[in-house]
């Protein structure tokens, strides 16, 4: 059919700084140009008539930025500009992102067979070709290297319409994480040889870090790249699992360790290569059997003597590990988008059978629990969508160090919000839910692996904790120091007595007035929001004087801190979307309000749960009970009761 032709979005790229995270209006100008409509009926047009760029009113002062808001929040401080809900785009760019998603959705309306798909356990070229054509390949790269430019604003806008999870996963594959190497990293000579065939879908790419016995833990890979004895050449040997796009990727971003003769200080530097299929010695296995994203391609990669032009270097040798986890922080958010686009449609003909469905002389709509589920899937829609555009909004801004841990808190709620809402959803539908002829049980097996890839939510919990602590360890050394010479520093001890006195009472000193930043409404919600602030800070100043350096064997504890943040995350996200859209007139404004309260409400109570736990005794809780109990099945290796009918008397 006769599409639209797809435009091509300049959005303001993250070089050029606004003044604050609250939202500004900067001067564009839109540059047109007219061109002949292609009237083929088969084909779709990609052009780029239109064109958004920034004039540059840039501060000429070089501006410091700030500390991730996330880890702030271990020391109780409260950045207030992120109650500031971001609003990046201006009118011109949101009509002509508008304009993409509208195309985006269409096509994967009239064109995407997701069950054929999820069948056959492929994408059929001709689709692929089409999303190719669309520009989908070249979000984020820019446009004078033949990509959209998006930020990440509009890229978390146009995850949203990608409605096909193995489409999703392949284009998530290739730029998320098997292009951003040459795209944060590569110098202009790669960039230039390698993006305009990346963005145009000539070329896609594979991230290849997984191997064997490097899973999580990246730094223990065996892949190896020695220098030729010529010196022109790396050689690169070994083997990669589970890689999406590796059965069809023409280019590679491949983590190697280097050998000692480039350090002598080390004999495992991992460093970042870029491999083209063409140089040879690259095979790929056959494409693996999975759960669920079916049709994507996942193969093992393995590389026999592959020739590497020193040229072909990412970045700096040894710089391999940095530059891998640089990569994953970078692409998290949008599985916030990504999945609540998923939830809102999945959302919607739930709704409707549950109106149209008719038990014991009433719609299931009628039921209460019904109604619960139908809520919780709605708050968690909400919570998913506040969270990734605030995070989307603090890239955009470039007014913070970094937002690694609010992506990776966006990728761990999500990833498990959509995982329980799908699982909801289906039982809705009671036994047809668990038919193939609808698309609950595809989009539940879909799900499943957004809680695995991109690091493990298990292992992301531990980074949101970690990199927190080290945060507040470096600026609480001293105090820390001084609570543990109580006879050497008394007023300290002092202060910090009654400041736990309020908290043992579990009425911590409010004292960030975060209700003054928020619509008079959200007084009550912001209350909650300020209460589990500072009882975050109180656990984390607790565990630190409890474990010192070796808070980092603490996992238990780590997991009910990472919680707590992200269930402030959570508040603070939408609180901040409310707010705004109460202040100024947002259709179902009035409802976003009973969203916040909701939200807040069930989040303190977590929170409350969580520093219940953490500051009392292990042995008072029932960790110490479940870390027994798994020993004694590591022992058995497996379940080790008797079974009940098992007697000793008969």
């Amino acid at each position: 059919m006769n599409l639209q032709r797809l435009m091509k979005l300049g959005i303001r790229s993250n070089r050029y700084a606004k003044p604050s995270f609250a939202s500004t209006n900067a001067n564009f100008s839109i540059l047109a140009t007219n061109q002949k409509e292609n009237e083929s009926t088969e084909k779709i047009v990609k052009v780029s008539d239109v064109q958004i760029k920034p004039k540059l009113i840039i501060d000429q002062v070089t501006r410091e930025l700030k500390p991730s808001f996330a880890k702030q929040l271990f020391l109780g401080r409260f950045d207030t500009d992120v109650l500031t809900y971001p609003e990046v785009l201006s009118k011109d760019e949101h009509e002509t992102l508008h304009e993409m998603v509208h195309l985006v959705e269409k096509y994967f309306e009239d064109k995407v067979d997701s069950k054929q798909i999820d069948a056959q356990a492929k994408i059929p070229s001709d689709v692929l070709q089409g999303v190719k054509d669309l520009g989908l390949f070249g979000q984020q790269i820019p446009t004078h290297l033949g990509g959209l430019g998006l930020n990440a604003t509009s890229y978390a806008r146009v995850a949203e319409a990608i409605s096909d999870g193995s489409i999703a996963v392949t284009l998530a594959a290739h730029q998320a994480i098997g292009l951003k190497g040459v795209l944060m990293y590569g110098t202009d000579a790669q960039k230039k040889k390698y993006l305009p065939r990346l963005a145009n879908g000539e070329w896609i790419a594979a991230f290849c870090l997984t191997e064997p016995g490097a899973g999580s833990d990246a730094a223990s890979i065996k892949t190896s790249a020695r220098l030729s004895s010529d010196g022109k050449h790396w050689i690169l040997k070994g083997s990669k699992i589970w890689i999406s796009n590796g059965g069809i990727a023409d280019f590679f971003t491949v983590f190697a360790s280097t050998d000692d003769s480039v350090d002598k200080s080390s004999s495992k530097r991992i460093t970042a290569f870029v491999v083209e299929r063409s140089f040879g010695g690259i095979t790929s296995g056959k494409p693996e059997d999975k759960l669920g994203i079916r049709g994507s391609n996942t193969t093992e990669v393995h590389f026999d003597s592959t020739p590497v032009p020193i040229e072909n270097v990412i970045g700096e040798v040894g710089q391999g590990f940095k530059i891998a986890v640089n990569i994953l922080n970078s692409g998290r958010f949008s599985m916030g988008s990504s999945g609540a686009g998923s939830l809102r449609k999945l959302l919607k003909i739930t709704a409707e059978h549950a109106i149209e469905r008719r038990q014991f002389g009433k719609s299931l709509s009628e039921f209460d629990l019904i109604k619960h589920k139908i809520s919780q899937v709605a708050v968690n829609t909400y919570i998913m969508e506040s969270m990734a555009y605030l995070t989307a909004g603090m890239l955009d801004s470039n007014s913070y160090e970094d937002c690694a841990l609010e992506a990776a808190i966006v990728k761990v709620f999500s990833s498990e919000a959509c995982w329980t809402s799908a699982s909801e959803c289906l039982q809705i539908l009671g036994g047809l839910g668990y038919m193939k002829d609808v698309p609950y049980e595809r989009i539940l097996r879909d799900s499943r692996i957004m809680l695995i890839f991109e690091g493990t939510n298990e292992i992301l919990r531990l980074f949101i904790a970690l990199m927190g602590f080290q945060y507040a360890g470096k600026n609480l050394r001293e105090t820390i120091k001084k609570l543990r010479n109580p006879f050497m520093f008394p007023n300290v001890i002092w202060r910090k007595s009654m400041e736990r006195w309020h908290h043992t009472r579990d009425k911590p000193k409010l004292t960030l007035a975060l209700n003054n930043f928020l619509h008079p409404s959200l007084k009550d919600a912001s209350v909650r929001l300020e209460y589990s602030v500072l009882r975050l800070q109180y656990v984390v100043e607790l565990l630190l004087q409890k474990h010192g350096t070796k808070i980092t064997e603490a996992q238990l504890d780590l997991e009910k801190v990472a919680n707590i943040v992200i269930d402030i995350y959570a508040m603070t996200a939408v609180l901040s979307r409310a707010s705004r859209s109460y202040c100024t007139g947002i259709r179902n404004a009035y409802d976003e309000i009973a969203m916040a309260e909701v939200v807040t409400m069930e989040a303190e109570s977590r929170v409350k749960s969580n520093v219940s736990h953490l500051q009392g005794s292990m042995f008072l809780t029932t960790d110490v009970h479940h870390l027994k109990i798994a020993q004694k099945v590591f022992a058995s290796k497996g379940y080790f009761l008797e079974h009940p009918l098992v007697r000793n008397i008969w």
